[in-house]
């Protein structure tokens, strides 16, 4: 597929965790703690709530009150590039976590997620307005472009040292804009394992004055771009026919049924729209808890959709010569596992330390294959008895709750909701008034 893969390395055993939905959430913490191999202090930051102190939150936005909780789950069976991952997601929506896992453990059995990346490319943009001669700013600009890239390095001789660094220049012209010529020089960075906004936002500010000298027009902004489209993420799987069959449909028929769902999302921008939230449905509760910037994430992946003309899937499914259901993603991915969140928030340190990574690629290719896995369930889902059926009854939980379930109740209370397909606070309180009296 090109680009850079995971290599497999010691970690996770095995991701296929035996019984995990009927375990206690202490009980699953503690499992999770022994396949990861936690030490005690990680692992008390979960068997309690508060794990980030306010004075950390105080210090990591303005005007902090207090902190919020969500709740943080671990999606199992991942099998990626050889390796297994254990992969924690931090989400409010049910259903999620339990698709993905179910995905994973179907395409375990037919070899796993293939995902690859490019390197890990940012762009930074220097706005310059005031000319009278956009095309000849923009080859004085080229001209110098070995003196622009080494005032940009000049910024950061650490990042230089690990092998990032400033890479490239490139100059777009807009002749005409209602306020009048305007070029934009781009810097192109190479951050690591860094998301990187912070260090290309820093580059281009220090070569400002130097490209106002080359032009004599005036620099405006200087701001990185959140269209990451260097630096880009890729994951493939292949489904057999039999790993798709039901009681109910055959596998080549479930195959016929997924690939047309994909081409309605490929075609109407109405549906791509709620196609591709599914996929970011996998991806963000990976990105939240490491503590990255699902914001930036969710803004180059929706740009990325539209870079034929038009809105469409960010996915592409298809049935090869062998009869197989063969999906794919690709999209930018600019994540980092240093700075920011990542070394500020305990959890987030925590989540990185249960995927056992080694770089900012492998969590990208993560997010991929989590992705994929997401858009494979909703459409598995879509294509036979329809969403709801499944989604409603992990949301009976909610619902038990809601109407003032405790304890075992809730269990009681969602079962008999979801047998009945009747997921409504009124009739979860009338259950729970029934279970109380009995």
């Amino acid at each position: 597929m090109g680009g850079s893969k995971v290599i497999a390395q010691s970690g996770v055993a095995n991701s296929r965790l035996e019984g995990f939905r009927n375990l206690t959430p202490q009980q699953r913490w503690q499992q999770v703690v022994q396949a990861v191999g936690l030490g005690e202090d990680e692992a008390a930051l979960l068997e309690a709530p508060g794990a980030l102190p306010i004075e950390t939150a105080n210090g990591m936005i303005e005007n902090v009150i207090g902190t919020f909780e969500l709740p943080m789950g671990v999606a199992a069976n991942f099998t990626v590039n050889g390796r297994d991952y254990i992969i924690p997601m931090v989400v409010e929506e049910p259903s999620i976590v339990a698709a993905a896992s179910y995905m994973a453990r179907i395409v375990r059995g037919c070899g796993g997620f293939e995902t690859s990346a490019t390197d890990p490319l940012m762009r930074a943009q220097v706005q310059i307005v005031g000319l009278s001669d956009p095309y000849g700013a923009r080859l004085k600009i080229l001209s110098e472009r070995t003196k622009i890239i080494e005032a940009a390095n000049a910024c950061d001789k650490v990042l230089i040292g690990l092998g990032g660094g400033c890479r490239d220049i490139e100059v777009h012209v807009f002749p005409e804009t209602p306020g009048g010529a305007m070029v934009v020089m781009h810097l192109i960075v190479d951050v690591r394992d860094a998301m990187g906004a912070n260090t290309v936002n820093t580059m281009a500010e220090r070569v400002a004055p130097l490209v106002e000298q080359l032009t004599g027009g005036t620099v405006r902004l200087r701001i990185l771009s959140n269209l990451a489209d260097l630096r880009l993420v890729r994951a493939r799987i292949a489904v057999t026919p039999e790993a798709l069959a039901t009681k109910d449909l055959s596998g080549e028929e479930m195959i016929d049924r997924m690939v047309a769902a994909y081409q309605f999302a490929a075609i109407d921008p109405y549906r791509a729209a709620t196609h591709n939230k599914g996929i970011m449905n996998g991806i963000d509760p990976l990105i939240v808890a490491t503590g990255n910037d699902w914001r930036a994430i969710e803004a180059g992946a929706h740009v990325w959709a539209t870079r034929k003309g038009s809105y469409t899937s960010l996915t592409t499914w298809e049935k090869d010569t062998s009869g197989h259901l063969v999906g794919t993603l690709e999209l930018p991915m600019a994540v980092g596992i240093v700075g920011g969140a990542t070394k500020t928030h305990p959890l987030a340190k925590l989540a990185l330390k249960i995927l056992n990574i080694s770089s900012a690629t492998e969590l990208a290719q993560l997010c991929a294959a989590l992705g994929l896995a997401q858009n494979m369930a909703a459409m598995r889902a879509l294509a036979t008895e329809g969403i709801q059926r499944g989604h409603m009854a992990l949301h009976a939980r909610n619902i038990a709750i809601v109407a003032g379930a405790v304890g075992p109740e809730i269990e009681a209370v969602a079962k008999e909701l979801a047998a009945a397909h009747d997921v409504r606070v009124e009739r979860a309180q009338d259950l729970l008034a029934e279970l109380r009296k009995s």
